[in-house]
């Protein structure tokens, strides 16, 4: 119970949804026509799962060529659930 409310004042601990670009080089950066995206899941803490390699997500978005990639998170409840995305862009 205290760990709980010691995390409340903290800015997503109920709900956090997150894109970032995992290339601090973007001018030019040509996104291509396809997207594909591989996940990985834990919960509570406990259970984990999935793959969310570069090779994982290309084959999701039938991508040959990789241009760019992000990373996206998504968690609850100050991570019970938690899921992250590897988004790769491309042709």
């Amino acid at each position: 119970m205290l760990y709980t409310i010691l995390m409340l004042p903290l800015t997503g601990c109920v709900y956090t949804k997150i894109r970032v670009p995992l290339d601090d080089d973007v001018w030019g950066t040509k996104l291509g026509s396809k997207t594909g995206i591989a996940s990985t899941h834990s919960v509570l803490w406990l259970f984990a799962w999935g793959s969310a390699g570069t090779k994982d997500a290309a084959d999701a978005g039938n991508i040959s060529i990789v241009h760019h990639m992000d990373l996206g998170i998504t968690s609850y409840l100050a991570g019970a659930y938690t899921r992250r995305d590897t988004i790769v862009y491309g042709d």
